[in-house]
C-alpha cells in the first residue's frame, strides 16, 4: 500500500489530532523497507503472515500486516478463538488502535465508556486513552490494527515468550505502553 493511499484510509478512522502527528512526524519503525511494488501477500482468515501463529494464553493471533511491510506504519493482528478475560486497562503513547469484530461480541471499555461490539462493528482507542476488552462469547474473533506500529510486534513476539511478564506494568513499558490497572471485565 502506498504512502498516499494509506493516509487516506487512516484519515477515515483517525482523530485529526492524531492524523496531525501522522503526516507531520515520521513513523516510529523498528523494520525495515516496505516490500517491492507488486510484491503481494495473501494471509487465509485464521492464518499468520509467517505461517506460526502466536497467543497470551486469551486467544490465538495471527499477524496478518507486518511493519517491515508499512515502514513502521501498520500492524495488524487476527484474534482468534477469543475467550473472556482480555488484557488489562492499558494506554498507547504513541499510536491509534483500532478493533473490528469479524465474529461473536466483544465487550470494549474505551476511556469511561463502555460498549458491547456484535460482527461487523468497530471502534478506534485513540492514543494516551486507556482501553481493554474482553469476548462476551467463548470464541470471539477480531482484527486489531495499531498505527504507527512502534513496537507492537516486538510486543507480541517478546510477551509470547514472557507470558508471566506480559501484562506487568514495567515489561508493557518497554513497548511504549502503560499499565493503568486490572480490566474491569476481570472476575475475581
Amino acid at each position: 500500500m502506498r504512502r498516499r493511499s494509506f493516509l487516506k484510509a487512516v484519515a477515515t478512522v483517525a482523530p485529526s489530532v492524531a492524523l496531525h502527528d501522522l503526516i507531520t512526524k515520521p513513523a516510529v519503525a523498528q523494520a525495515t523497507a516496505p516490500p517491492a511494488a507488486g510484491e503481494l501477500h495473501v494471509i487465509g482468515a485464521g492464518e499468520d503472515r509467517f505461517g506460526h501463529p502466536h497467543s497470551l494464553g486469551m486467544s490465538s493471533i495471527g499477524f496478518k500486516v507486518v511493519p517491515s511491510e508499512t515502514g513502521g506504519g501498520l500492524f495488524v493482528i487476527e484474534h482468534m478463538h477469543l475467550g473472556p478475560g482480555g488484557p488489562p486497562l492499558h494506554l498507547h503513547w504513541s499510536q491509534e488502535e483500532f478493533f473490528y469484530v469479524m465474529e461473536g461480541e466483544v465487550a470494549f471499555q474505551v476511556g469511561e465508556q463502555r460498549l458491547e461490539l456484535k460482527e461487523g462493528e468497530c471502534v478506534l482507542a485513540p492514543r494516551r486513552i486507556p482501553h481493554t476488552f474482553s469476548s462476551l462469547r467463548p470464541s470471539s474473533r477480531m482484527l486489531i490494527a495499531f498505527t504507527p506500529a512502534v513496537r507492537m510486534e516486538d510486543y507480541f513476539r517478546d510477551a509470547e515468550q514472557h507470558r508471566e511478564l506480559a501484562f506487568k506494568p514495567e515489561f508493557m513499558a518497554r513497548y511504549d505502553m502503560k499499565f493503568v490497572g486490572p480490566s474491569p471485565f476481570w472476575k475475581s
